[in-house]
């Protein structure tokens, strides 16, 4: 989460001068290469594994391509802590997928935490009527996105290596980003958006090959709260790159949010894994 949100905010600086399909294209570029040398030098690119599997592969691959544009799109055209707010109904959408799909069990204690985290992210952002655009609705539909494209993940056999698929997904978000910028024309690259887009490309490649990895290996509903902490370090980035404080409540928002995912994490050890 916190890779995820400083490439957010690398991005959402870099849109400022640079074409969306540009800039995805060109982070996508980046992060393939990367992915792909890093698999090579893992012994991790190989595809023996099931057809079943492959398929999976493919759809989560759209489901991410769909993620990203409707994603950078909001994060564009709307501010950051609207957009992480849209974020934050994630971990109940992909617990929700996983108790219907999956018959995982949650607990009370740990409904009631995550609640409580939504309650504080309320808190922290206070969404008004300005905040449902159209952009936010955008927003919306990546949540949907991103709930699909984690719950496919776990239907993924071991085999699968993560490397591999974090490879087929920013290959195909980077060739699909490429044909679509052909549209929408590009513009020169100056050296400080260079810079700016090819660190993003680097902390979205950890976050991309995070989010596979603890999506196979972990329970669902213990994973989905901490993505709260992405409040966290919104909080601190805004602060750091973009001079703002947050008031006392949203102090108090934060405070709950982070109250909760330890909550969480605590009733996770105690029980050993029961709900």
């Amino acid at each position: 989460m916190a890779a995820f949100t400083v490439n957010d905010t690398l991005v959402k600086i870099a849109l400022r001068e640079l074409p969306l399909f540009q800039l995805v294209a060109i982070r996508g570029a980046l992060a393939t290469l990367l992915v792909y040398g890093l698999a090579r030098h893992l012994g991790a690119l190989h595809l023996n594994f099931s057809r079943h599997d492959k398929w999976l592969v493919s759809i989560r691959c759209v489901a991410e391509l769909s993620a990203t544009f409707f994603f950078l799109t909001a994060l564009k055209n709307m501010p950051l802590a609207n957009v992480t707010a849209v974020l934050q109904v994630l971990p109940l959408t992909v617990t929700l997928g996983a108790v219907l799909f999956f018959s995982e069990h949650i607990g009370w204690r740990r409904i009631m935490a995550i609640v409580v985290g939504f309650m504080g992210m309320l808190l922290i952002v206070r969404p008004g009527p300005d905040g449902f655009s159209v952009y936010a609705i955008y927003a919306l539909l990546a949540v949907v996105s991103v709930t699909i494209r984690d719950l496919i993940t776990r239907r993924m056999s071991p085999q699968v290596p993560s490397l591999v698929v974090t490879l087929a997904t920013s290959l195909s978000i980077s060739v699909a980003a490429g044909l679509v910028s052909m549209f929408e024309g590009w513009v020169n690259l100056s050296g400080g958006n260079a810079v700016l887009v090819a660190s993003a490309a680097v902390f979205v490649l950890i976050g991309y090959l995070c989010s596979v990895m603890v999506m196979r290996e972990g329970e669902v509903g213990f994973i989905a709260p901490f993505r709260y902490s992405s409040l966290i370090w919104a909080l601190g980035l805004g602060w750091v790159v973009f001079g703002e404080w947050p008031d006392a409540v949203t102090l108090f928002g934060a405070g709950l949010v982070v109250a909760a995912g330890l909550f969480t994490l605590f009733r996770e050890r105690t029980t050993q894994g029961a709900p």
